[in-house]
């Protein structure tokens, strides 16, 4: 919950002709909904933008909330779905979040699927069996038709916004369980297709090391985002 229209709409100028060739890197402003339409129709051929968040059902009585093919109106790639703080602070569950995969995919939205755990249970050993029952129960009837342009972020929960980071050793391994996991969901195929991210007090200061592992394809990234050089630099340093 960042930006005002105006400082939105200076911020797209400003990276609009400066980020990464979309034909090296996919970059994508995931931006409040009030904002999304301006920030579409200005949006530059290597810009994207998506949204926070959407609903599973295309219309009805959802005071303050917003559909698929709402989105898909306004010209929106991608949506994040399942990110850690609507879990937390908004009851979001698996199941729900299932459903909005669903309808995303079948909207011809881009998904950002995120899943992690808390530090409570990565110190109980845990890490494993949470993220495998988000996999299972997120994905639950998805198609493999679907899973080639899905992103799955894996964001720590322990890590957002406290300044504290995994390792980029403890990310990859990480990241690596998680393409097992959609192998044995699908095929090895489509786990190799499929799109993980990190997302975690991601900075400047540790976007290299973290993009030089093998099984972590991107980045999530908060608020060291907002800043439109370090966006610029962040596009960059995934073709490293």
């Amino acid at each position: 919950m960042f930006k005002t229209r105006d400082e939105a709409l200076k911020f797209v100028y400003s990276v609009n002709e400066k980020v990464a060739s979309i034909e090296e890197v996919d970059s994508v402003i995931c931006a409040p909904f009030y904002v999304l339409r301006c920030l579409a129709k200005r949006q530059g051929e290597n810009l994207r933008i998506g949204a926070q968040n959407m609903h599973f059902e295309d219309s009805g009585a959802f005071t303050g909330e917003i559909s698929a093919p709402m989105l898909k109106s306004i010209d929106v790639s991608y949506v994040i779905i399942g990110h850690s703080e609507r879990r937390a602070m908004y009851n979001e569950t698996d199941e729900t979040v299932n459903k909005k995969l669903m309808a995303a995919f079948k909207h011809e939205i881009k998904p950002i699927f995120c899943i992690g755990e808390t530090l409570e249970q990565r110190e109980n050993n845990q890490t494993e069996v949470i993220l495998s029952a988000q996999l299972e129960k997120g994905l639950n009837k998805i198609p493999a038709s679907y899973i080639s342009s899905l992103t799955i972020a894996y964001e720590p929960i322990w890590a957002i916004g406290t300044g504290k980071t995994a390792t980029a050793a403890m990310a990859e391994e990480t990241c690596a369980f998680i393409r097992q996991k959609i192998a044995q969901l699908y095929s090895k195929e489509l786990a190799d297709a499929v799109r993980i991210q990190y997302g975690g007090s991601v900075k400047i200061s540790n976007i290299d090391e973290l993009m030089a592992q093998p099984n972590i394809d991107g980045a999530l990234i908060g608020g060291a985002s907002l800043d439109p050089e370090d966006f610029v630099k962040f596009t960059y340093a995934a073709i490293k």
